[in-house]
């Protein structure tokens, strides 16, 4: 009895993990798939800044995710250097908004 105990325990902190963790999967899938990681990565510097450095940035902004979302479909050029970030105007509203909030939350 106490070994099925245990299984159970496990089974339950496993699917705990999966559920609290599929976002972060999907939106670092989201940012694969609309070719955001090309140039960025969460950690370091690559063609642009890394998107924990974005979250610096921004933090304490209360309209940080408003101006991030305008800055990934409008593009930009100057905020971090002389190399621009090209517009992503196909990019869906939800889908830019999911994207801003994940850099914003540090992108782990």
């Amino acid at each position: 009895m106490k070994q099925t105990w245990s299984y159970l325990t496990a089974a339950a902190c496993l699917v705990a993990g999966l559920t609290v963790s599929a976002p972060t999967w999907a939106n670092l899938a989201l940012a694969q798939k609309n070719a955001c990681m090309a140039c960025h990565a969460a950690d370091k510097k690559l063609v642009g800044p890394a998107y924990q450095e974005v979250a610096k940035k921004y933090a304490g902004q209360a309209d940080a995710q408003a101006n991030l979302v305008k800055s990934i479909k409008a593009g930009g050029a100057g905020k971090w250097g002389p190399v621009p970030m090209p517009p992503q105007p196909a990019l869906s509203d939800a889908d830019a908004n999911t994207l801003a909030a994940w850099i914003l939350g540090g992108a782990k």
